[in-house]
């Protein structure tokens, strides 16, 4: 019987694969349609700049705030005991839709080239009214892939308050792709605790980066990080449109979990908002890698930087700091490119994502070093306008060497060597 399994689901990859294949030479068919005076004209961002110590040292540095442990002890005990990824995932409640099942709209969103080679898209209804941002993974969490028994996404959203310019209320959907014929998922609103643990309020913020690391969660947030615990995941026990304590228990937006901060890395002063961040694990220690977002008519060069990880096991998860708390970038550069929603960096490359120009256009992924910089290629004439409109998160999941994204409603995945083999 496993052996029929198998061969089925090999059958369901290679179809998928046909499936995908086609999806791609119909968007690269479509690249060439753009007119050549848009597809010529790139970024060109040159080399990156190495940036100075002292705006390293003072432009980027994060003040470490952890929640007493009081105050979440205090939380725990009126909420019930936490639970962790394995329990969520258990009592995932919803389903994605493999590529084949997504609307042509929906697929539109893929990159043009390189092309995915895993996608799947979100249940339109489930996920009305929210914009999808940040993905990590438990190739981020750990080394060997796996958080426990699962192989695991997280993928952020915010909710559109309507016509508000405001962000609205975030949250994750952890989501099981053990089986990569059937992801399943469930939702953790995202908090923050108040009145020292007797209640708490949603997280309002755009979720524009999420980095797994060991046992924590760090979110990108207006003015630095929170940071959430793996292991510290409460049950909401009322189905309600509030958040917190309400009549009769405690409520996350319909959610059936919440994710309470345990801290938060806030800029000591005026300094970049991190619009993306990743992980790097081809440095010792690892490190979190962050970009700001730069909008590309500010006449403004972007920053990029990164921060080691402690290799204190009582602080697994979190940042380096030293004795006052304090973490401090250990090297920035600056790019020419603009509308970064991406980043990611691995060896001495950086890849960023850019954002498309106009709202039905296509984005551009670079590669950069100290040296050079080199973009994606599709099309007849060679556009480097390939990737996704948006230009969401990229997260490397290094044991399976491929890079996770999303955007709008699709999640897809596809090889780091297939983006390097598309540079022009």
């Amino acid at each position: 019987m496993k052996q029929r399994g198998r061969h089925r689901r090999q059958k369901r990859g290679r179809a998928l694969r046909a499936f995908l294949a086609g999806t791609a030479l119909a968007l690269t068919a479509a690249a060439t349609m753009i007119s050549a005076s848009q597809a010529t004209v790139g970024d060109r961002p040159g080399a990156l700049k190495t940036l100075a110590a002292s705006d390293r040292t003072a432009g980027l540095r994060l003040q470490e705030r952890l929640v007493p442990q009081s105050t979440l002890d205090r939380l725990a005990a009126a909420m019930g005991r936490p639970v962790g990824v394995s329990t969520v995932l258990d009592d995932a409640d919803h389903s994605l839709l493999g590529a084949a099942d997504c609307t042509t709209t929906e697929r539109t969103a893929l990159p043009v080239a390189p092309a995915a080679t895993r996608a799947y898209c979100w249940d339109a209804a489930d996920t009305r009214g929210w914009r999808a941002g940040a993905v990590t993974t438990s190739g981020d969490a750990d080394d060997d892939g796996h958080w426990g028994t699962h192989r695991v996404i997280l993928s952020g959203w915010t909710h559109q308050a309507g016509g508000s310019a405001k962000p609205g209320l975030a949250r994750v959907a952890l989501v099981d792709v053990s089986d990569p014929d059937r992801l399943t998922y469930a939702w953790a609103t995202l908090a923050v605790p108040v009145d020292g643990g007797r209640d708490y309020r949603g997280l309002t913020s755009p979720v524009s980066g999420m980095v797994w690391y060991q046992g924590k969660l760090l979110v990108t947030a207006a003015d630095g990080l929170y940071v959430y615990d793996m292991h510290r995941i409460q049950r909401a026990t009322v189905d309600s449109g509030a958040v917190g304590r309400v009549r009769g228990g405690w409520a996350a937006y319909g959610a059936r979990y919440v994710l309470p901060a345990v801290g938060s890395y806030r800029f000591t002063g005026k300094a970049a908002r991190p619009a993306a961040i990743s992980l790097d694990r081809s440095t010792a220690p690892d490190s979190l890698v962050a970009s700001e977002w730069v909008p590309a008519d500010s006449g403004r060069h972007t920053r990029l930087w990164r921060y080691a990880f402690s290799s204190d096991p009582a602080r697994a998860g979190l940042l380096a700091t030293d004795a006052a708390g304090h973490a401090v970038a250990t090297e920035a550069y600056e790019t020419k490119t603009a509308g970064v929603g991406g980043v990611l960096s691995y060896g001495s490359q950086w890849y960023l994502a850019r954002a498309a120009d106009t709202a039905d256009g296509h984005g551009t992924l670079w590669r950069q070093n100290a040296h050079a910089a080199k973009a994606t290629r599709c099309g007849s004439d060679g556009t480097n306008r390939c990737w996704t409109g948006r230009a969401g998160s990229l997260s490397y999941w290094e044991e399976t060497g491929e890079v996770w994204s999303q955007s709008g409603r699709m999640l897809y995945a596809l090889p780091l060597g297939s983006i390097d083999g598309s540079l022009g």
